[in-house]
Parts: C-alpha cells; structure tokens; sequence
C-alpha cells in the first residue's frame, strides 16, 4: 500500500534480470491516454480509479477484510478510535453519497473487523477476493461494437461467457452466451460472429472498431474458456500434486494458527494467574501488617496486666499483714484486764472497732485476692491472644510462595473440449452428453454460491438499512440508481444472465 513507483520499477527489474533500468519505466493507460508511471509517487494514487462499481456496504465490508488483512487481530487496547484516520479504504465516491464523518465509516468498519478474528491473513485476502469477484463489473472486459443496425453496444468478456450491455448500463447485461452454449465465435476483418450450440437461436454477428480489437477479444475468449472447461475436467497428475501440496500447507498452517493460539491463551492465562497471585500476595502483606500490629497490641495489654496483676496481689499481700496484725491487737486486748467499768466500756468499744476493723480488712483482702485471679486469667488469655497472632504471621508467610505451573501441548490430532482455431476463427465442439454434465455442474455450482451468500448478503442488507437515512440522493451516480433497481429485483450476477431466445430464423435484435 506504501509503495511509490520506484518500489514496483525496481520488483518487475528483479524480476525480469534487467540491468540497464535507465532505458525503461512503467507505462499504464487511463482514460485512453498512455501514461507512465511517476518513480516519485505512491503507486495507489496513480492508478487506481474506480473503474469497478462497489455498492456502499460491500466497500465497508471488503475494507474490514482490508484491515483484517494488514492488522491482524482486532485488539481494543490497540486498535483504538482513530486507527484507521490514515488509511483509504472507501471510494471517493461512497464517502460523498453520505452525511458521515470519519469516524462514523471508521465505527462500522471496525464493528466487522472485530468480527474476522481468527482468521490469517491469506484467508482475510481470499475472502477479499470471494467478495469481490461477486460484483456485477469485477472481471469483466468491456469492448465497445455495433451490431448490424449500427446501434453502438458494449460487449463484455468475463470466466462466465459473453454479454451485450446498453453503454449506458454496464451492470445488467440485455443478453449473454454462456461458454457452454457457444459453438462457434470466429472474426472476419472487423466482423465478429458467435454461433449458439442451439440451432434454433439464429448467429448474432457484431463489428469491432479496429482490427486489433478482434485479436484481443479472441484472445480473451480463448483464455476464459479455456480456464471455464479446466475447473470443470479432472485434476491432471501435476494439479493434484499442487493441491494435495495446497491441502498440506494449509494443514501446516492451521496447526501453527492453533499452535499459536494455544500459546497466547497459555500466555494470557500465566498472566491472569500473575496477577492474581500478586493481588493474593498484596492481600497477604495486608493481613501480615494488620497481624503484627494486632501483636503488638497484645504484647503491650499482657504487659499491663502483668504489672496491674503484681501490684494487685502486693496490695493483697500487705492487706493480709494488716488484718493479722489487727487480730492480734484484738487479741492482747482481750487478754489484758481492765478494772474499772470505763476502761472495760472503752475496751470493748476498742474491742468492737478493732473487731469492725479486721472484718473490714478481710472483706479488702478478699476482694484484691479476686481481683488478682482475674487479672491473672487475663494475662493468661492475653499470651494465647498472642500466640494465635504468631501463629497467623508465620501461616501468612509459609503462603506466599508461588508455584510452577507445567504445560503441555497436544499433538493435533472428461477430457478439454477441443477448440481449432482456423483462418482467425475460434470453434468449440462440444458432445451432448458433456452439455448435459455441464449444465448440471453449473446449477449445483449456482446452488451452492446461493447457499454461502445468503449469511453474507443478510450482513449487507443490515448495514445498507442502517446507512440509508444518512445517504444524499441528489449525489447518486447512475450506476448506483441501476444497481439499486438490480437489488430490489433481487438480481445478482449470477443470476441476471439473460440467454437468447429460440425464436424460429429470425435475426436476434438489441
């Protein structure tokens, strides 16, 4: 797509073993003036000029299959809005006929591009082609004639058979000869002459411009028909070995398609597990901090209550002294004899306060000694408390290892119909039994095109209704008003073939 006139000189020079490249360059034809390519310049500007018409939604979709082609994959982190700003993927003429910007065509290419992943670039490009070989002027060589009235006619040359178009109408054919019902097509000077295999359908005879002409049309009919007849033979030994060589590499590339498939998935899974083991392993530092301060903690509170439980049972212990102490005061009082009435009324009161005091001091005493056992069952509780935080610590960092993973692959589990060409006359002679076989190939072969079409055209009928409110119709082209009219007939290429009619010996008119 990049190259410039100087890449492709330089590929045919190579290709050809020129050396003396200063004599030569490239030459190419548009609207019928010889031109020659510039060295200077991107190829892609020079020729291409839309000379085939593409309807709207086979544009987007042969430009997705583009991207397919150049890209790979569609990766969203990657191919993000705006990718395709620089590319050309749509005709000139497909982005005036309506009211959408960039990024809208941008939109709906990428929404069809997202949906090709998986498949290789040589399968991007052969679907390319399969569409493109579909439409109504791909393929087709247009050769301007008169027929015996004078009446100026198209004539278009394609792998089907032979067409006659209105020069205004180079989409529907009015007319065609299929290869398989031509028996004859031979020119005489300027006249050209094709006879049907029908004896019924009367010669349709036409006049070229020039002479040179007629050789290019025999030449074109030659090489059509020649491929027509060879896809529809056996397989000669060679062609069987260059398909039987085509079926192994396409193995061998499947294989290697689903060798690196498997190897992306594996790598996609290696680092969803990475980061999954490190969110587990950020989660665990997390549990590991919140542990440690939770030690701490329990480490600080046992302290406490261990210097809390020691002073508590030294109260108790001097409490204890104090009530012994006041016993035995009691007891040398009782013991010591008082005389008079006022010394014995004084002692007992003595007697009484000392023995209000020792009840006093065994009710603190006993209170402090209860105090100390619960103190000491709550440092005991606190060490078990710390112990179960070392224990959780020492589990968190046994779990932050990472394990290896292993994987492994699984291995993957009738002759040509001759033609003579005599005195500038080209014949086909054909048997009625090979008509019959050729008829019959070529329906199944119309049959199965419209079995595998139908997922495709429902794909494009989708976007054309989706873009048809935004088209400017004053900017219709006439190809596009005839292909339209083709579409809501539901015409196709394949079946807008119109054969001539038996119509007694009368001459056929156009």
């Amino acid at each position: 797509v990049k190259w410039k006139g100087k890449d492709l000189f330089d590929l045919v020079c190579r290709t050809l073993g020129l050396r003396e490249t200063w004599f030569f360059g490239l030459q190419y034809t548009i609207k019928d003036t010889v031109a020659w390519l510039k060295m200077d310049k991107k190829v892609k500007k020079q020729i291409l000029d839309e000379k085939i018409y593409c309807p709207p939604e086979a544009s987007v979709l042969l430009a997705s299959y583009a991207v397919q082609a150049k890209y790979g994959d569609y990766d969203p982190n990657v191919h993000k809005r705006g990718f395709l700003a620089q590319e050309e993927l749509l005709p000139k003429r497909v982005i005036n006929l309506y009211q959408m910007t960039p990024e809208m065509w941008e939109e709906r290419i990428t929404a069809w591009y997202a949906e090709h992943r998986g498949r290789a670039r040589d399968e991007a490009e052969m679907e390319y082609l399969k569409i493109a070989q579909d439409l109504e002027m791909y393929g087709v060589n247009y050769f301007a004639i008169r027929n015996k009235k004078g009446t100026e006619l198209l004539l278009g040359v394609d792998a089907l058979g032979l067409h006659i178009y209105d020069p205004d109408n180079r989409l529907t054919p009015k007319i065609s000869f299929p290869w398989n019902e031509i028996r004859n097509i031979s020119y005489s000077d300027k006249e050209f002459t094709i006879k049907p295999l029908d004896k019924k359908i009367d010669v349709f005879k036409f006049n070229s411009s020039k002479l040179r002409v007629n050789k290019l049309i025999l030449q074109l009919c030659i090489g059509n028909h020649d491929l027509f007849m060879r896809r529809r033979k056996a397989d000669s030994l060679e062609v069987q070995q260059m398909k039987a060589q085509a079926r192994e590499e396409k193995a061998r590339k499947q294989m290697e398609r689903q060798r690196l498939a498997r190897e992306k998935q594996m790598r996609e899974e290696a680092e969803r597990t990475r980061d999954e083991l490190e969110r587990r392993l950020m989660q665990l530092k997390e549990e590991a901090t919140m542990a440690n301060e939770a030690l701490m903690r329990s480490e600080e509170t046992a302290d406490l209550l261990a210097e809390k439980a020691q002073i508590t049972e030294e109260e108790a212990k001097l409490l204890a002294q104090k009530a012994a102490e006041a016993e035995q005061e009691m007891q040398r009082i009782k013991a010591t004899a008082i005389r008079t009435e006022e010394e014995k009324r004084l002692m007992e009161q003595k007697v009484l306060e000392a023995e209000m005091l020792a009840l006093k001091m065994a009710e603190e005493s006993e209170r402090r000694a209860k105090e100390a056992d619960q103190l000491k069952q709550d440092l005991q509780e606190a060490r078990e408390s710390e112990r179960r935080a070392k224990q959780k610590l020492l589990e968190i960092t046994s779990k932050s290892s990472y394990t290896s993973m292993n994987s492994s692959t699984t291995a993957l589990p009738t002759d040509l119909p001759s033609f003579n060409l005599i005195s500038e006359s080209l014949s086909f002679d054909f048997k009625d039994t090979d008509m019959k076989r050729l008829s019959m190939e070529i329906e199944k072969e119309k049959v199965e095109y419209m079995e595998k079409s139908k997922h495709l055209q429902e794909q494009l009928n989708e976007l054309k209704t989706e873009i048809e409110a935004l088209k400017l119709k004053e900017r219709e082209t006439a190809l596009d008003i005839l292909h339209n009219e083709n579409a809501s007939r539901g015409n196709s290429k394949h079946n807008t073939i119109k054969k001539p009619q038996a119509q007694g010996r009368r001459p056929i008119c156009i």
